[in-house]
């Protein structure tokens, strides 16, 4: 009969139990190394993106200040040096467009300020997308006109309608659009349509034939303040938050919003909402299908 040895049974047990010991260390050392990598890589990124605010941001504000400043100003000599009355609309009109974009700037930056804290109210009720939507499209119809950007708005009939805060609603789809229009290239086109699932959801789209972005391009560009291209000399200006506060937005309606993107073939968002009530007869049957150009 064999009688294990209990001195060589307890030593074996030793050497494993040291030997765990040992290799969860260089576990727990593996993870943290590739944590503090990970973490490394986002405080990195975070700078840039801070960095690249600051600096966007003064240029986003001082443009419209020196432009209130500087005219308002000349019309401040009207006195001294008499200005056609042409001169005067004109340089007004040049003042509240500077005001405007400098006031859409701060607001901006205290939603994203209100959102982030959790500070941000809803006042929901009952609205018709398809109503929103076209009104989003007719507010923007000189700003695609100017861009010579097609924009298409086909809505199927009679959708049910949706809960939320109309104003934030159309404050979702003013930023998708003009996003689009912004960044698509002249001649190019931007579809909105929307239409309900199966599921009882409706799904609303933006799609354009713009400059599209890669996967990490959109990673940037979902972050508050990132810029896509960062630089003093990119071609098109912004404060990096119109898709952040949609995305927030939507997010605060209780649904999804998911962006698919191609470099240099554009970009499709899909917003997703819940169906609040049944369609509505009374309503008109003919579909939505405006075309700007």
């Amino acid at each position: 009969m064999l009688h294990s040895n209990p001195t060589s049974n307890a030593r074996q047990s030793s050497l494993i139990s040291e030997y765990a010991s040992v290799m969860g260390e260089a576990v727990l050392r593996d993870k943290t190394r590739h944590a503090e990598h990970a973490a490394r890589i986002e405080a990195e990124l975070a700078s840039r993106v801070k960095s690249e605010f600051i600096a966007n941001m003064s240029h986003e504000l001082r443009t419209p200040l020196n432009t209130v400043i500087g005219f308002s100003k000349l019309i401040a000599e009207h006195d001294r040096r008499r200005l056609p009355d042409e001169e005067i609309v004109e340089y007004a009109n040049l003042i509240r467009d500077a005001a405007g974009h400098l006031l859409a700037v701060i607001n901006d930056i205290l939603d994203i300020s209100k959102i982030q804290s959790g500070k941000y109210m809803l006042e929901k009720r009952q609205l018709h997308l398809d109503e929103i939507l076209a009104a989003c499209v007719a507010s923007l119809r000189v700003a695609a006109s100017e861009a010579r950007v097609k924009v298409e708005c086909a809505v199927t009939p009679n959708l049910p309608r949706i809960e939320g805060d109309g104003v934030k609603v159309r404050q979702i789809f003013t930023n998708l659009i003009s996003n689009s229009i912004k960044f698509t290239p002249q001649e190019g086109r931007v579809i909105i349509e929307a239409r309900p699932l199966s599921d009882g959801r409706i799904l609303a789209t933006v799609r354009d034939t713009g400059v599209g972005m890669s996967a990490q391009e959109l990673q940037v560009a979902m972050m508050p303040f990132g810029q896509v291209d960062g630089s003093r000399t990119r071609w098109r200006e912004g404060t990096g938050l119109g898709l952040p506060i949609a995305k927030s937005l939507v997010e605060l309606h209780g649904g999804q919003m998911v962006i698919e993107s191609e470099k240099n073939v554009g970009t499709n968002v899909l917003i997703y909402f819940a169906a609040q009530a049944a369609h509505d007869p009374a309503r008109s049957s003919q579909p939505l299908d405006l075309v700007h150009r």
